[in-house]
């Protein structure tokens, strides 16, 4: 019985010895990157309305991507992160497109079951971050400012009304280039986002009761940022 206390006292002393040596072994990594996959969640809110306008239910958006961090200074609290990604913005209002002969003709309706007007997006995004970080922790305050530039898809708009259904895909009076600026400000993952469209969503030759219809989006939502 002492022989086999005294081998159990050595095996214990081994193990603890070994693994000692192999947490003095784990080095902190003091060049990190904060590398992130993004994902969004917004409301549309749509800007410059003409008179009449009006959005009903939830206009939804979507966002996910890729951004490449890049830090700036040597503690690393500050970079820049280049990146791609797609989104999705849906509008829920009372602009009609109708497709007629000479183009589209854009009106205001009062009365309809539905009205969702789709655009998606490749978009590539470039972010100015700073950041309270460090090598031992993942979790902190970060406020990032960006701007990004978008490439229309595809878009449909989807009108029913007196159950007859009216569609149009790749309407050519929309912009194909959408850019505008955003900031996320948060802790962690979750982020108070907000991004400003800086063109109009339709070009110069959509009209609405013979004036230009110069609506931008301002998307609010949540950002999320994963490793």
């Amino acid at each position: 019985m002492r022989y086999f206390l005294y081998f159990l006292f050595l095996f214990q002393t081994q193990f603890v010895v070994s693994q000692l040596d192999t947490l003095q072994t784990v080095k902190i990594d003091s060049l990190y990157r904060e590398d992130h996959f993004y994902l969004g969640v917004t409301y549309n809110a749509v800007q410059n309305k003409p008179n009449g306008f009006a959005q009903n239910s939830f206009s939804p958006g979507f966002s996910f991507g890729y951004l490449r961090d890049i830090p700036l200074n040597k503690n690393r609290t500050f970079a820049i992160a280049p990146g791609l990604g797609f989104a999705y913005l849906g509008y829920k209002a009372n602009l009609v497109a109708q497709e007629v002969s000479e183009g589209y003709n854009y009106s205001l309706e009062g009365s309809f079951k539905s009205n969702l007007f789709s655009q998606y997006f490749i978009e590539a995004p470039i972010e100015i971050r700073w950041r309270n970080s460090t090598p031992e922790s993942h979790r902190f305050f970060r406020i990032y400012t960006g701007f990004k530039v978008g490439y229309l898809l595809y878009d449909t708009s989807k009108f029913d009304v007196d159950g007859q259904t009216e569609r149009i895909t790749n309407n050519k009076d929309l912009n194909q280039f959408a850019y505008g600026a955003y900031m996320a400000i948060g802790y962690n993952t979750i982020n108070l986002y907000v991004y400003y469209g800086l063109n109009p969503i339709f070009k110069s030759t959509a009209k609405l009761n013979d004036r230009t219809i110069d609506v931008r989006t301002l998307n609010i939502g949540l950002q999320f940022y994963i490793l």
